[in-house]
């Protein structure tokens, strides 16, 4: 994705457009029939209420000045603020930037900035790569940013080996925990750049240059409230406050990567490239079955706390529809999968789909 313009890919139908149709239909009707909306409804507003409590309730305790002499409890409140952090982004950011929460785009851009915001991150960037380009291109080496970790890792079968690849089926899980420091530190800035030369910025209706004032603006908050602050107010060393924050941002990275790559990088999947027009032949939702996978369907518990997203298939076939209906629209889905011969790739166990996904890492060292 270095050009300096963004050429969008097409999907050409071969004939097997029937799936999707058919599968769209189904779920109208399911909506239609229980009169029921596809976005939000009170689970998602107590996780509003609850997952980002957790983050700033343990923060706040941690502003107190009770806790600093009793280091296994500060580190353990930074660890709270990490676990509250991964959820917040998973349960109520993800439905939010889809426009899934409310019917107002308003409430959805204000909970989905207000959630990254706390990660330091920033919500255009976050849109354009998730929704623009791993929803549109999924798997699709060179156009899924997903995919694409900076020549760090070997993400697709048609990305070069590097002679360290070897390896990252045990370094890959440290990457990983540095996912939303990132975000917070130069990743937003490097991607809105890119971005704005490709001429995504400009698609979202942003102009780069307010968006990069808006950048430095949160950033400067962001940084004073949880860093400086802390390092002036409490009663410990700096470089403890310092290792807090990281260990927070490690533990929600390590979570998110955890839950994201075992839907996609794993070795049933599959990793189509375009033609020389820029095609890819298949329709769009059977493309989707093919590049995405389920885990741990019947954890209600991961379930409710990864925001459904362990139901990867349903969330990539109807993006805006909020995940507290993914486990009933799942039925119909895998019924018409099967139906017409399309693949429903679905691990069991949670613990299976990381296993999975560590040997398509192997797979992928040479």
């Amino acid at each position: 994705m270095a050009e300096a313009t963004f050429n969008a890919i097409k999907f050409i139908s071969k004939g097997d457009k029937d799936f999707g149709t058919t599968v769209r239909k189904r779920v109208n009707d399911y909506f239609k029939t229980n009169k029921i909306s596809r976005l939000g409804d009170y689970r998602i507003w107590i996780k509003v209420i609850a997952l980002p409590l957790l983050y700033l309730v343990s923060f706040g305790l941690i502003m107190t000045n009770w806790y600093t002499a009793n280091l296994f409890v500060f580190y353990g409140l930074w660890l709270l603020m990490g676990i509250g952090l991964a959820g917040s982004g998973l349960g109520i950011m993800h439905d939010a930037c889809h426009g899934a929460v409310s019917k107002k785009r308003s409430v959805n851009n204000f909970i989905g900035a207000m959630v990254l915001n706390l990660a330091g991150g920033s919500s255009v960037n976050w849109k354009i790569q998730h929704n623009v380009l791993h929803h549109s291109f999924t798997n699709i080496d060179g156009y899924d940013e997903d995919i694409a970790p900076a020549g760090l890792m070997r993400f697709s079968p048609h990305q070069p080996v590097k002679p360290f690849y070897r390896f990252q089926v045990i370094y890959a899980w440290f990457f990983y925990g540095l996912m939303t420091f990132m975000w917070a530190t130069f990743k937003d800035f490097v991607q809105l750049s890119r971005y704005n030369k490709m001429g995504l910025v400009k698609a979202q209706g942003k102009t780069y240059r307010k968006e990069l004032f808006n950048l430095i603006f949160l950033k400067i908050i962001y940084y004073t409230a949880f860093i400086v602050l802390p390092i002036l107010l409490l009663d410990i060393a700096w470089w403890h406050v310092v290792l807090g924050w990281f260990s927070m941002h490690f533990l929600a990275g390590l979570i998110l990567g955890c839950v994201f790559q075992p839907a996609h990088v794993i070795p049933s999947t599959e990793f189509p490239l375009p033609d020389e027009n820029n095609n890819v032949e298949g329709d769009w939702a059977v493309h989707q079955m093919m590049t995405t996978a389920n885990f741990a369907p019947t954890n209600r518990l991961l379930s409710w706390y990864v925001g459904g997203l362990n139901y990867q298939i349903e969330h990539h076939l109807f993006p805006n529809m909020s995940h507290v209906h993914h486990r009933q629209v799942s039925k119909i889905v895998k019924s018409t999968a099967e139906e017409f011969g399309v693949p429903y790739y679905s691990q069991p166990t949670f613990i299976g789909a990381l296993v999975n996904h560590a040997k398509m890492l192997h797979k992928l060292r040479k």
